[in-house]
């Protein structure tokens, strides 16, 4: 049977505005209530469950394979996000001939996915994955979230006061549920890329991938949400669909509206984080059947790990291949 999409509303009273304010949900969560803050996350990262996950084998090619060149710009400055700096990491596929329609795929926290030592290890899998055949030439641009200009460039010497400000600008640009960070991306950041790089990435919105850890993820999906003609694939890693800006609406949002054109890999795991803000391993659960439910084109992953990108790593290989397939 074939159901007709009606977007009338099916009930005429949600709640008012008045009831809202009532119940303070237009109020940021408390710093800690009946013994928990957000620092409960930390039991979550070091988590004897990602014992068993190792980076991909494609994180250590042999020596033959090429290996792309990595381009870095340092304090860059945007409009979007005025009185900030970020860094930024372009990774170039090797060997390349032709700089026009290029695949993309953009990792925000860029630094924790390209640490050449790290769990993932992405520009290596790119590397590979390139040597194989296995994907067509694909970008990869690694991007960090701006840190305000008052706040130390050295997060080893940030005071508290300096975390806290950083932390609340990462959350500003990945927790949003506006489509501020989309925008940033496609009107900023990915020009200056293509302009740095001399490259031009591709149009097609299927060969484009947001990625993304945490808030991180949320992030990502939240790009393709808002532009799913520019961003139709969307990687998130033990993604943030809690309510830290209203990110639990997600599955509702997702049984409610017209199916998008978007292609949703998932990753979470038992012992991911639970908080004040929400419960990530629920959240994620959720969130994988919301998508089933309107039918959308996705793949979840529920390990045994905590709130890190080890699975993630483990997986990385693989879910580009899934995603771009």
């Amino acid at each position: 049977m074939t159901i007709e999409d009606d977007l009338r509303p099916v009930y005429a009273s949600p709640m008012d505005v008045d009831t809202y304010r009532l119940l303070k949900l237009d109020q940021p969560g408390p710093r800690a209530v009946n013994g928990h803050s957000n620092r409960d996350v930390e039991a979550s990262f070091n988590h004897p469950g990602d014992a068993i996950y190792k980076p991909c084998p494609e994180a250590f090619p042999d020596r033959a394979v090429p290996r792309g060149e990595l381009l870095s710009i340092e304090d860059w400055t945007c409009r979007q996000y005025p009185d900030t700096v970020r860094r930024i990491w372009i990774h170039l596929p090797a060997n390349l001939t032709g700089r026009n329609d290029l695949g993309l795929i953009l990792f925000n926290d860029g630094h924790i996915y390209l640490d050449k030592d790290g769990p993932v290890r992405a520009a290596s899998v790119l590397n590979s994955l390139h040597a194989a055949g296995e994907i067509a030439p694909t970008v990869g641009v690694f991007v960090m979230p701006g840190r305000p200009l008052v706040v130390n460039a050295s997060a080893a010497d940030w005071t508290e006061a300096e975390w806290e400000m950083a932390t609340e600008q990462r959350s500003i640009e990945y927790d949003s549920l506006r489509p501020d960070y989309g925008r940033f991306l496609l009107d900023e950041l990915l020009p200056h890329v293509e302009q740095v790089a001399g490259i031009r990435l591709t149009d097609d919105p299927k060969r484009r991938i947001c990625c993304g850890a945490s808030s991180g993820g949320i992030g990502a999906f939240t790009c393709a949400w808002h532009f799913p003609d520019r961003f139709a694939r969307v990687l998130s890693h033990v993604g943030s669909f809690a309510n830290i800006k209203g990110g639990h609406n997600y599955p509702w949002l997702i049984r409610s509206t017209p199916r998008k054109d978007i292609r949703v890999f998932l990753q979470s795991g038992e012992h991911d984080a639970a908080t004040i803000f929400g419960d990530w391993p629920l959240a994620n659960r959720t969130m994988a059947n919301a998508l089933a439910y309107a039918g959308y084109d996705y793949r979840f992953e529920f390990g045994t790990g905590g709130h890190t990108i080890a699975h993630a790593g483990a997986l990385l290989a693989d879910s580009i291949r899934w995603l771009l397939r």
